[in-house]
């Protein structure tokens, strides 16, 4: 007979201590709590099953959903795990459910640090490293170092970056999506750090580890490593190192993924392309041109508040050099950082 665990609710809460109020009833919630409720324990193998179909489902949102939009779909069943941990349920349940939980928790930070909430990004970081901790669990773990190394560089804290980068791709499974990413990001952050060698043997490590990988059923899906996007990861590192070659990459990205100006796919990838594109032209003096692409990236709507800074790096540039369409660069940026915009893959 299968251990149960035992919490202090009762074994089967009210529903109205799952679903909260009558204003935040929920049918999506509604659905997986019938279910759960024709299950032998509390928990039961249907509802953890349908957890994660629901993580999956918006962890492939992520590319294309505003990051508040997703951000509350993310808490509400990040809730729903919380109230099932006092749940009757089996040793095995409870280890299924702390590594959901796990995963909610890293999205969510995800989120966070794409809207630039750096506090809240941090405490949902230190939840998900938690849970875990306790699911024995060093997939999430990584990703929890290699997330929280991209929340540290975007704040310009590029040695700290390298570090967590380095933890992250000493805990991740072997063949992982995670070690892919650990790699780029450290990669990314010796180009900020000026450290060519390590930075040149970086994206030639990620490019050889995304050849052997495959792609994914639903590349998409932001935990799940595309091979496509080292394409995009070497015009970002190359641009920041200031290598001329950023331009044939990022000019790459977006004549794949932009076709006829169809971006519904990948649009911010496309906008990250269109930045690394116009540093890359600043760093060769075609300011025109580089103003330019600049303004697309901007005006597509799809920088996220996290990659305000990338933009604002070519508005200076641009602004140094006193060149008539700076004033104009300068409006759009500040037209973009004051609205509300989606976040970056």
């Amino acid at each position: 007979m299968a251990l149960l665990l035992r919490g202090m609710a009762a074994p089967q809460p009210a529903r109205d201590e799952v679903l909260g109020n009558s204003a935040d009833y929920d049918d999506e919630i509604e659905a997986i709590e019938l279910a759960r409720r024709v299950s032998a324990s509390d928990v039961g193998k249907e509802t953890l099953e349908r957890l994660e179909l629901t993580f999956h489902d918006l962890a492939i949102k992520y590319p294309t959903v505003a990051p508040q939009e997703l951000l509350g779909q993310v808490r509400k069943y990040a809730l729903y795990v919380t109230r099932l941990m006092d749940a009757k349920k089996t040793l095995a349940e409870h280890r299924q459910l702390l590594v959901i939980g796990g995963w909610f928790s890293l999205l969510g930070a995800t989120l966070h640090i794409d809207l630039d909430q750096q506090d809240a990004a941090t405490a949902r970081l230190r939840t998900a490293m938690t849970l875990a901790r306790h699911a024995d669990n060093s997939e999430i773990q990584a990703w929890c170092f290699e997330t929280d190394a991209w929340r540290v560089l975007t704040d310009g804290d590029y040695s700290k970056a390298v570090e967590l980068s380095a933890t992250a791709h000493q805990l991740a499974p072997a063949g992982s999506s995670v070690e892919i990413q650990s790699l780029a990001q450290q990669g990314r952050a010796f180009a900020r750090l000026g450290h060519s060698n390590e930075t040149y043997a970086a994206i030639d490590r990620v490019q050889e580890l995304s050849a052997t990988l495959g792609t994914p059923n639903r590349p998409e899906h932001h935990f799940q490593y595309d091979p496509a996007k080292s394409l995009a990861y070497a015009a970002t590192t190359l641009a920041w190192l200031g290598d001329p070659a950023a331009e044939a990459y990022a000019r790459e990205v977006i004549s794949r993924l932009s076709p006829s100006d169809d971006v519904s796919k990948w649009p911010r990838r496309v906008a990250s392309a269109n930045i690394d594109l116009a540093l890359s032209l600043v760093t060769t003096n075609r300011l025109d041109e580089a103003c330019d692409s600049a303004q697309r990236a901007m005006l597509s709507g799809r920088v996220a508040p996290s990659n305000h800074w990338r933009a604002l790096e070519v508005v200076r540039a641009v602004e140094v050099r006193k060149i008539s369409d700076a004033r104009d660069l300068r409006e759009v940026y500040e037209g973009m950082r004051l609205a509300i915009s989606p976040s970056s893959d």
